[in-house]
């Protein structure tokens, strides 16, 4: 459990690490990376590199944080991965239960068991649920997406490597959209993440730009903090409308 660099949240909690590659969004996974740097360095819970693997001791981490925090949810996994049983599922979210001052952001490329997860369960009232839609190939997630009842539904457009086309937002409230990084990151157009910002601007949807990544604005590859996050002149910090009360 610690503070996360990641712009939208405030830390991470991975009560699994390491996953799989399903799609081309997968091909330079940031965390595959950091997981085999972290087994090499010895860290705790990484000595299996990143194949997948259940953290029963990190179950109850977020009950011993009593300030109100947002957490990404394995950030350095799937909490929805082929492997991952559905009893340990129950534990992770008995302490989402527990916790109700916490909000929690749970991000997904594997729809297919979101949905059947939660088809016999009610998604607590403090989860984010979100599906990655890096191509146009995969906004089919988005379908599975909205027909689970969450109080707030979200997009990571990211890494976004080619034209998503048009996007239904119908039932989704938020998009957060980014550039790949690293020294092997695929470049992406600002065409592209523009054409997203319009298209949240006219359904009336909450937009996020996360970072150019490696490529910036004008094409040049460079570190991704140089090239920065502005698009269309300004940072876009734009969070979904929720009451917090409601989230309790």
């Amino acid at each position: 459990m610690k503070q996360s660099k990641i712009e939208w949240t405030d830390a991470t909690w991975n009560p699994s690490t390491g996953c799989n590659k399903i799609t081309s969004g997968c091909k330079f996974c940031y965390a595959e990376v950091m997981a085999k740097r972290l087994k090499a360095m010895g860290a705790p819970g990484y000595e299996n590199g990143f194949d997948f693997t259940l953290m029963p001791d990190r179950l109850d981490a977020p009950i011993k944080i009593k300030r109100p925090t947002k957490f990404f949810v394995n950030s350095m996994s799937d909490l929805f991965h082929e492997r991952m049983p559905f009893e340990f599922l129950d534990q992770v979210f008995d302490t989402i239960k527990k916790t109700p001052h916490h909000q929690y952001q749970i991000l997904t490329k594997r729809e297919n068991i979101l949905a059947d997860y939660f088809s016999t369960r009610a998604v607590p009232k403090n989860v984010w649920l979100g599906v990655t839609v890096e191509h146009a190939a995969t906004k089919k997630r988005i379908d599975v997406l909205r027909t689970i009842d969450a109080e707030i539904r979200f997009l990571s457009v990211e890494p976004l490597i080619s034209d998503v086309g048009k996007l239904n937002l119908e039932d989704i409230h938020w998009v957060i959209v980014g550039g790949e990084s690293g020294h092997k990151a695929r470049p992406m157009k600002a065409e592209w993440a523009i054409d997203i910002q319009r298209q949240c601007d006219e359904q009336n949807v909450a937009f996020f730009f996360k970072q150019w990544g490696t490529w910036g604005a004008d094409g040049v590859k460079r570190s991704k903090k140089a090239n920065g996050r502005i698009l269309l002149g300004q940072e876009w910090n734009e969070e979904p409308e929720y009451d917090i009360d409601l989230l309790k």
